[in-house]
C-alpha cells in the first residue's frame, strides 16, 4: 500500500505532463499557421511571375506593337474579374488590335489569379526605326518596366485582413 503522503502525486505529474504537451501543440499550431501564410505568399508571387512572363512573351511576339508603344499601360485601379474587352478580332488584326487584345486578356488573368491587382507597363527606347526598318521587324532596343501589385490577404484567427500591398517590379528587354 502506498504511503499516505504520496497519494495524488502521480495525478500531479500527469497534469504537468499534459500542460507541457499542450504548450508544445500550441507552438506547433502557430508554426503551421505561419507556414500556411508563407506558402500562400509564395504561391501569389509565383502567379505574378508567371503572368508577367506571359505578357512579356506576348510583347515579344508583336514587335510592331512594342515599337509603337501599344503595350504601355498606366497604373490602373484594382482590376475586377471578369474584365470586359476585345478578346478576338472579327477582321484582320493590326498590331494595335493585337496589343489591345493581349492587354485585355492579361488584365482578365490578373484579376482572376491575384487579389485586388493593379498593373503598369512602361516601355521606352532611345531610337525609333524608320518605316523601312519596321518592315524588317528589328528587335526592340529599349527596356520595359512591368509593375504588378496585389493585396496580401491573411486569414489567421478566422478574420480576413488586408495587411499590405505586395509588388513585383520587373525591368526587362523584350
Amino acid at each position: 500500500m502506498p504511503n499516505r503522503s504520496m497519494r495524488g502525486f502521480t495525478l500531479l505529474e500527469v497534469l504537468v505532463a499534459v500542460l507541457i504537451f499542450s504548450l508544445g501543440l500550441m507552438g506547433l499550431a502557430g508554426l503551421l499557421a505561419v507556414s500556411v501564410k508563407t506558402n500562400h505568399a509564395a504561391y501569389m508571387r509565383t502567379q505574378a511571375t508567371f503572368l508577367a512572363q506571359g505578357m512579356a512573351d506576348r510583347m515579344r511576339a508583336n514587335v510592331l506593337g512594342l515599337w509603337n508603344n501599344s503595350y504601355n499601360l498606366a497604373t490602373t485601379a484594382p482590376l475586377a474579374f471578369p474584365q470586359s474587352g476585345p478578346t478576338t478580332c472579327t477582321a484582320a488584326c493590326g498590331y494595335a488590335d493585337v496589343a489591345t487584345r493581349d492587354l485585355a486578356i492579361w488584365k482578365q488573368q490578373l484579376a482572376q489569379f491575384l487579389p485586388s491587382p493593379t498593373a503598369m507597363i512602361n516601355c521606352s527606347t532611345t531610337q525609333t526605326p524608320s518605316a523601312d526598318q519596321m518592315l524588317a521587324l528589328p528587335p526592340y532596343s529599349g527596356t520595359c518596366e512591368m509593375l504588378l501589385t496585389w493585396g496580401d490577404v491573411s486569414n489567421l484567427e478566422g478574420k480576413s485582413v488586408n495587411s499590405e500591398q505586395v509588388s513585383f517590379d520587373w525591368v526587362f528587354q523584350p
